[in-house]
């Protein structure tokens, strides 16, 4: 057939073609960052495509410790742990009960969260600072974890709605005739079945909250509160004056690693997660 090469069209393959550099490029980009940070920045100036001679180790230590980047660590891991752990503990139930349970305005409730996805969380932005202001939880973590959580729930309700709606409802019958009400068949029976769901929406917001920056930059003024987006974004503006470019790149390596072991460690699930929510019933 005219316009495709065996199974393919030209336009697959284009796209394809565009991929397949896309992640090149990505990959090179990532091992550059990897190879600068285990240099000297006279190694580094001298030739920025060369490999290390010997692999600077101290440059980690030194943003670890001397630029308390460990410390912006921790405050990351208190941050995005929590926000992840109370958005399934908020989105599993209500997305099970908007797919599963018949009520009264469902439909309407659904589009209402829906919705929230499409509202662009920086027109909030002065209504949210207002609010935890008088609340006293400016400069608080437990503060930008509730924005966090409240911001978060549309897109993880969304998520999960899609994939509860591909459990066949057989089970829950089933279920029902064993003497199971509504709440144990949803801990015992429906909940373990959308693992791969749940770890899907869980690692999807991880590394969205776990890179957020202007939330932090608008709720988070003192130092010692810093999360790793707030505290890098510190720290290039003083390496940048030192000219300590091979200390940035190594932070730079520290903060992408977390996400970038969770895709690796857990690809085949987000997939399928992704996926499973996707189908129809």
């Amino acid at each position: 057939m005219a316009g495709r090469i065996g199974k393919l069209t030209w336009w697959e393959i284009f796209a394809r073609a565009l991929l397949y550099l896309w992640c090149g490029f990505s990959i090179f980009v990532f091992l550059w960052v990897i190879n600068s940070s285990l240099k000297t920045n006279r190694e580094f100036f001298s030739n920025i495509w060369a490999l290390f001679s010997t692999p600077q180790t101290a440059n980690y230590e030194k943003v670890w410790v001397t630029y308390q980047l460990g410390r912006y660590f921790i405050n990351s891991l208190l941050l995005v742990l929590p926000s992840v752990l109370a958005l399934l503990a908020i989105s599993a139930p209500a997305a099970y009960v908007l797919a599963r349970i018949p009520f009264p305005f469902r439909e309407g409730l659904t589009r209402i969260v829906s919705f929230g996805m499409g509202i662009p969380y920086q027109l909030l932005l002065v209504p949210l600072f207002f609010l935890l202001f008088r609340l006293g939880l400016i400069n608080n973590l437990l503060g930008l974890i509730l924005v966090y959580v409240a911001l978060s729930v549309p897109f993880t309700v969304f998520l999960l709605l899609g994939y509860f709606r591909t459990l066949p409802r057989t089970l829950e019958e089933a279920a029902e005739i064993d003497g199971c009400g509504p709440i144990r068949t949803f801990f015992q029976i429906m909940l373990p079945l959308a693992r791969n769901g749940l770890v899907a929406a869980a690692v999807l917001n991880f590394v969205g909250l776990w890179n957020e920056f202007l939330l932090a930059l608008t709720f988070l003024n003192r130092q010692s509160l810093y999360p790793l987006s707030r505290g890098l974004y510190a720290l290039q503006g003083s390496l940048q004056y030192t000219g300590d470019w091979v200390s940035l790149f190594a932070a730079f390596t520290l903060v992408v690693i977390p996400t970038f072991l969770l895709f690796i460690l857990l690809s085949r699930t987000i997939v399928a997660g992704m996926t499973m929510g996707a189908v129809k019933e």
